[in-house]
């Protein structure tokens, strides 16, 4: 089985990640580790990767069970089922504000967020699609979450539970800064 880890930066992706491939004894491929080879060029502070190149070198690595982490992965055209983190962007925009982002990235970021956009590309290419709020859990506790999606209990978790589009785009919300 391929599980696909993907989200918007700052949803949990990496540590949630690590910790099922322990939980589970399964190889963890991070999709940046292999960023640089399909990189076609920088625009403003982000990489343009070449989602074809990407895809052929992490299929190619492939062997048997893996999760495969990264707020690209879902767009590989690889994969069983698809966990998509969510965080509520008010929390979104402290984990980034911690990791360095700011100005136009930051905002770029939470509006993915608040718009769904991981949720939504996932939907468009894959068939097992699931959502995990993140926002006030524990890695563990995600993972338990992820755990209950493998065994089949996934109605808690279908696409289009979670919506912060309307808080996020309410008249003077202050999101970049």
């Amino acid at each position: 089985m391929i599980i696909i880890i993907t989200g918007t930066p700052g949803t949990g992706k990496t540590t949630t990640a690590n910790f099922l491939s322990s939980k589970i004894n399964c190889r963890c491929i991070r999709i940046s580790e292999f960023a640089d080879e399909a990189c076609t060029g920088v625009e403003g502070n982000s990489k343009i990767i070449d989602v074809k190149k990407l895809s052929k070198k992490i299929k190619k690595i492939i062997q048997g069970d893996a999760i495969i982490e990264g707020h690209l992965s879902h767009l590989l055209g690889i994969g069983d089922i698809v966990i998509v983190l969510r965080t509520n962007p008010k929390i979104l925009k402290q984990r980034l504000l911690k990791q360095g982002f700011k100005g136009e990235k930051l905002r770029e970021n939470l509006e993915a967020e608040a718009l769904d956009v991981c949720l939504i590309e996932s939907l468009e290419r894959h068939s097992h699609v699931y959502e995990i709020d993140t926002s006030e859990k524990t890695p563990e506790t995600i993972v338990k979450d992820v755990l209950r999606i493998l065994k089949g209990e996934t109605d808690e978790y279908k696409p289009g539970k979670i919506d912060w589009s309307e808080e996020y785009f309410s008249a003077g919300a202050d999101r970049s800064r």
